[in-house]
């Protein structure tokens, strides 16, 4: 780690930098860079934030700054006094010592973990050469440099999950982010504070969350907040799963399979031309866009929520488990969920879409070993998911990777990227023309058939689509005469 004082301040523009000093010879106080900017600064990491702390009055540094600045004044929290700058792409947070501490030490002291409470003076610690600045000159009461150094997720004490219960979940935030451990006696203390999570904002949790599965491999850290107690917290839908058995396809339970597909996703999202041979570069462009690597994960987990209220054993079935419409049942459950975390509509019907239709792409293939696949059954599967049918895939991939029971059939995973490829052709040869335009409008449909819009209008259409993917309809005039000859069959 660096501890070259200039660095930390040269990321920063440099007008910031002189504000900041000529607003501490103003309030004539001390002040200090603190908390996370100084954690990401010994960690050698670019941060365009900077966390500032001050004795007292944290609304009027920040108010002074943004007028020296021209920039905008932000109050976050008038009980706890803590405001912020925004001026240019750089936030300036401002706190007051918390708790009624009366140094800088007792302050740091109250934060969540020794490797958020270290800080340094400001300006007085910045070396006018580009010498290198002690370790010793960092203030850090709590042992967070070596705690830094040495990987350890530390927490300065009990107190601090009392007085903020998020912390218990980003102790494991920090642990995914950093790849760091959390030492025995923290591990403890959140077994022990666990139930206080029902205290905190689900936009709060849900934010932490964010920050797990953004951060591969995300499959850890979800495995330790488990053997911590702090997932069947959050999430208890998916403990129903525990001790649920499967199929001899599958050789976990609902729960550990659940878990399962998560790691097996985040292995086909880091080298998807191992599992889709050819199209490595393909599916690395469909999982740069908007937020798909996330939601794919959560997919992953969730993906068999149904099963346990649809677990049966028919006596027609001759003994073997089933799940029917487990995945329809599983979307209806994790709509609780998003709405538990205020999750978005987007975020939330594209998971939701997921769970609904996971197992299309193994009915498909069964079909395909038996009779084959037509053209208006992919038409089918492209309908349900629109361009997401590369992430469908995704899932029946990690889906199946995760059973690896003694009655699992033989080349499942070549199959499903063997009926990938068809897809993937048929899509861009066939159904993505169709349904990129139409030969024949709704207005068509009044003005030449006479009919009132409705339900039929759209049985027309998709029916249209068919016999277009089919290559039973080719232009405009086959279409219209398709349409009539639908009608007379209809009546």
């Amino acid at each position: 780690m660096k501890t070259d004082a200039l660095k930390l301040l040269a990321q920063y523009p440099k007008p910031l930098v002189e504000a900041l000093e000529t607003l501490v010879r103003q309030q004539n106080a001390p002040c200090y860079i603190a908390g996370g900017t100084v954690r990401d600064w010994l960690m050698d990491r670019a941060s365009r934030d900077l966390d500032i702390t001050v004795e007292r009055g944290s609304f009027s540094w920040a108010g002074e700054l943004a007028r020296h600045l021209g920039g905008t004044f932000v109050p976050m929290d008038a009980e706890e006094d803590v405001a912020r700058v925004v001026w240019q792409d750089v936030c300036i947070d401002f706190t007051s010592f918390r708790e009624g501490a009366a140094t800088i030490a007792e302050d740091l002291l109250k934060r969540d973990f020794t490797i958020n409470s270290m800080a340094l003076p400001f300006p007085a610690a910045i070396p006018v050469s580009r010498e290198r600045l002690p370790a010793a000159a960092i203030i850090d009461p709590a042992g967070g440099f070596q705690d830094l150094r040495d990987g350890v997720i530390r927490s300065t004490g009990p107190a601090v999950f009392i007085s903020d219960p998020l912390r218990l979940l980003r102790a494991y935030r920090f642990m995914a982010k950093y790849g760091f451990a959390i030492e025995p006696q923290t591990e403890k203390m959140i077994r022990k504070h666990v139930h206080l999570l029902y205290l905190v904002a689900g936009e709060r949790l849900a934010a932490e969350l964010e920050t797990i599965m953004a951060s591969p491999p995300s499959i850890r850290t979800i495995e330790a907040m488990h053997a911590s107690g702090l997932l069947q917290e959050l999430l208890p839908e998916l403990y129903r799963g525990v001790g649920v058995q499967q199929p001899s396809s599958h050789h976990l339970d609902v729960f550990a399979h659940g878990l399962a597909a998560l790691g097996q996703m985040e292995a086909v999202q880091e080298d998807p031309g191992r599992f889709f041979p050819g199209c490595g570069e393909f599916f690395a462009e469909y999982l740069e866009e908007d937020r798909r690597r996330i939601l794919l994960k959560w997919g992953a987990l969730f993906h068999d929520l149904g099963k346990p209220a649809t677990c049966a054993v028919p006596e027609e079935e001759n003994g073997r488990i089933t799940f029917y419409n487990h995945d329809r049942e599983g979307e209806g459950i994790f709509f609780i969920i998003a709405d538990r975390f205020r999750w978005s509509k987007n975020d939330r019907d594209f998971v939701a879409r997921l769970i609904a239709v996971h197992m299309w792409p193994f009915h498909l293939n069964n079909a395909r070993r038996k009779t084959g696949v037509t053209s208006r059954a992919y038409l089918r599967l492209v309908r349900a998911v629109g361009r997401e049918y590369p992430g469908l895939f995704m899932l029946a991939m990690a889906d199946s990777l995760a059973g690896c029971g003694p009655g699992k059939p033989a080349g499942m995973e070549e199959d499903m990227a063997g009926l990938f490829h068809e897809v993937d052709l048929a899509y861009r040869r066939t159904i993505e023309p169709v349904l990129a335009t139409r030969l024949v409008s709704g207005n068509d449909l009044i003005a030449l058939f006479g009919l009132k819009p409705g339900p039929l209008f759209r049985k027309i259409f998709e029916s249209l689509e068919d016999a277009r993917v089919e290559g039973r309809v080719k232009d405009r005039d086959q279409a219209l005469e398709w349409i009539k000859n639908y009608l007379k069959s209809d009546n």
